[in-house]
């Protein structure tokens, strides 16, 4: 798969013939500078993104030249998580977190509530369900936002720079969070990261730099 950003002559090719395989259930994490295409790989990944040349394959379900309804099908089975936080402003932690479990078919109001009140719990934010984003930490508003993503129990889980803004301890606590997610519920999980802290976690690093996927050393 490759892909370009702009169009004539500022049309500027930004992922280079990228070819990656995830299996259920492993933790690939995802380094390399600033700008060499893990975001926009993450977004292709995640449908958010037309795909413009190569194949893409999530599920089992082809995403190059693929319907609008299965591209919003696909989302519902991937969990997002982003350095924005994107967390809805007029809601409270909790509220934000429940989102994602309102994705999950057959379960009434009280048993979404239980579970969003069981991620931020997760998180280490069990005090703060009833808060508002703006009286958050930004430490706080990216554990609101994973617990968020952890809700929907995807079946692949894209994140980017998960724990930047989170301290050593609290870092390796979610991290391992996303690891227990992943062997539990055989989720896949990508990780972009700059954080050499969490490396050991991962089943598999991969590099990227400019665009391209760097071959395996050792």
């Amino acid at each position: 798969m490759s892909h370009w950003f702009g169009k004539g002559i500022t049309r500027k090719q930004i992922l280079h013939t990228i070819s990656l395989e995830i299996a259920p259930g492993e933790v690939v994490l995802l380094t390399g500078p600033s700008g060499c295409g893990k975001t926009t790989l993450l977004t292709l990944i995640g449908a958010l993104r037309k795909v413009q040349t190569g194949n893409l394959w999530v599920f089992g379900n082809k995403v190059h030249g693929s319907s609008r309804k299965l591209r919003q099908q696909l989302r519902r089975n991937i969990g997002m998580i982003f350095q924005g936080h994107n967390l809805l402003r007029c809601l409270t932690a909790e509220q934000n977190v429940q989102m994602g479990a309102d994705l999950l078919p057959g379960l009434s109001y009280r048993s979404r509530r239980d579970k969003a009140r069981e991620w931020l719990h997760e998180v280490g934010l069990r005090d703060q369900s009833s808060q508002l984003p703006q009286d958050l930490s930004g430490g706080q508003k990216q554990r609101v936002a994973i617990a968020r993503a952890l809700a929907a129990q995807p079946k692949l889980l894209l994140a980017d720079e998960p724990t930047a803004a989170l301290d050593s301890v609290t870092g390796r606590e979610v991290v391992y969070l996303l690891k227990r997610l992943a062997l539990e519920q055989s989720c896949s999980v990508l990780m972009v990261t700059h954080d050499p802290r969490i490396l050991d976690v991962a089943d598999r690093v991969v590099k990227m730099e400019d665009g391209r996927l760097l071959p395996p050393f050792g």
